[in-house]
């Protein structure tokens, strides 16, 4: 996939604000909750994120996800909430709050929910499957807009 493929493909699945917009303390906090985090533990989230999103009515008909599977995906999301705020980040988690507000607290988790969608996106199925939508890009409506005049 070339690199400009990659980037809109990138682009069409971003749904969190973008680390760049945050302050020191959100990104001390964002990098304490990745480095605290493991591949399971984030494939976890990621599976969480994509439960949730699928609880909205014009998406629910693509998910055969349950109440039972959004419970069970919830309790361990919470569970990591807890242990990474409490446990693992209270320093990074204190700062944050105070030096850049709940803002930071969501800057923080985007960064973490980015790496988990990363992660999964590594594998080669998810990777056949963004880029199927290169079929229907009009390369040459797009090459022209790129074009001098």
């Amino acid at each position: 996939m070339t690199r400009m493929k990659r980037c809109m493909a990138a682009a069409l699945l971003t749904f969190t604000c973008v680390a760049a917009c945050a302050g020191p303390s959100a990104l001390a906090l964002g990098k304490c909750l990745t480095d605290n985090t493991s591949g399971k533990e984030r494939k976890a989230l990621a599976r969480w994120i994509f439960i949730a999103m699928a609880a909205h009515p014009e998406i629910k008909q693509l998910s055969a996800a349950t109440p039972d599977d959004l419970e069970q995906a919830s309790r361990a999301t919470g569970a990591l909430f807890t242990r990474l705020l409490a446990e693992s980040c209270p320093a990074e988690m204190r700062a944050a709050l105070q030096n850049e507000g709940a803002q930071a607290m969501q800057s923080a988790f985007s960064t973490l929910g980015q790496v988990a969608m990363q992660e999964l996106m590594t594998d080669a199925s998810v990777n056949a499957a963004i880029a199927g939508f290169e079929r229907f890009v009009d390369g040459k409506r797009l090459e022209a807009i790129g074009s001098p005049r």
